[in-house]
């Protein structure tokens, strides 16, 4: 014998059912307005792969995740650059992590790699050591230089140079600075390099 329905249950699931299709009928128009349920938000963002950050539903919809979080901020304390480290590559070397959300800057390295595609800034600033010199720094985006840095004059000792930049980037996508001419203070942490996702693509 079969029980008849009730009419709450049926009522709500075709609610859900309702709001399913126009969730999916948002995502296809690449609309990334809230969809409210209940008092809460949630955020459709596009049609991605999940592979990116994104939790697939079973309408095929990418939702932004926590995992989308992405930032970083890292100063070197100790030793002028360039040292034996970085002699052959002039890759700028950095000590100490502040702040590493996601874990995607390498710090023996000092390379950040990209997680996912999508709109990223970075920032950077640095201390040259002498007075008389010229110190240039890039930063460089899969070993090609995006921007510099540049502080040459003659009579300041402690001349400070940085730079900021908004750029496009591809899954696995590197970045570090390059010390191209000069050197650079090292200790009491004058050069920083930092960096976040500004929103996914």
């Amino acid at each position: 014998m079969v029980k008849d329905r009730d009419p709450g249950s049926f009522a709500m699931l075709t609610s859900i059912l309702l709001l399913g299709y126009s969730v999916a009928f948002s995502a296809g128009q690449n609309d990334t307005e809230p969809v409210v349920l209940e008092g809460k938000c949630l955020v459709v963002c596009d049609s991605n792969p999940s592979a990116e950050g994104g939790v697939t539903s079973s309408f095929g919809i990418s939702v932004r995740a926590a995992g989308a979080k992405v930032a970083f901020s890292a100063v070197r304390g100790t030793n002028h650059e360039p040292s034996e480290m970085s002699n052959k590559s002039m890759t700028i070397y950095f000590d100490q992590v502040l702040v590493n959300i996601g874990n995607h800057f390498d710090l023996k390295a000092s390379v950040f790699q990209a997680p996912r595609r999508g709109i990223y800034s970075f920032s950077f600033h640095v201390v040259k050591v002498y007075n008389r010199q010229t110190i240039q720094v890039n930063l460089m985006h899969n070993e090609y230089p995006i921007i510099s840095a540049f502080a040459g004059d003659q009579d300041v000792t402690r001349e400070a140079a940085s730079n900021g930049v908004l750029l496009h980037l591809e899954r696995e996508d590197k970045l570090y600075l390059k010390l191209e001419r000069g050197n650079l203070m090292g200790g009491w942490k004058y050069s920083t390099f930092s960096g976040f996702l500004v929103f996914p693509l």
